[in-house]
């Protein structure tokens, strides 16, 4: 029973931080197409909160982002607090998730070994 309340939490968290972020943080450095938040994971007393955040770009401005973030803890625990209706609202702990980038690797792997495999079966039947 806890752990489906734990993770009916933990996507209003993951809504409400995202709608937080692109309507009311200023900085564009923070713009939608370049951030998303992927997940979060509260702990079951609800004291933390971990929440992962997908950043396109490259190392130094995915480090940038976090520290914006990081920056704008407290900001963005307070907008949270106005919109959740828990007893406390979690501290929350930033860290990147790649998974998104990570997939788009393993996607463009995969495109080009099937684009791969055509050119050789083109290649062994030849043409009448």
């Amino acid at each position: 029973m806890a752990s489906h309340r734990i993770e009916k939490i933990n996507g209003q968290i993951q809504r409400e931080l995202s709608l937080i972020i692109q309507q009311k943080m200023k900085d564009s450095r923070l713009n939608r197409d370049t951030l998303s938040v992927t997940r979060v994971k509260a702990a079951p007393d609800l004291k933390t909160a971990q929440v992962f955040v997908s950043v396109m770009g490259g190392a130094d401005e995915k480090q940038e982002v976090l520290a914006l973030l990081d920056r704008a803890k407290g900001f963005l625990r307070s907008n949270l607090g106005k919109v959740l209706k828990v007893h406390s609202i979690p501290a929350l702990t930033f860290k990147l998730d790649d998974s998104i980038e990570y997939g788009m690797h393993i996607d463009s792997i995969l495109a080009s070994l099937k684009k791969g495999e055509t050119t050789d079966e083109e290649s062994s039947n030849p043409a009448d």
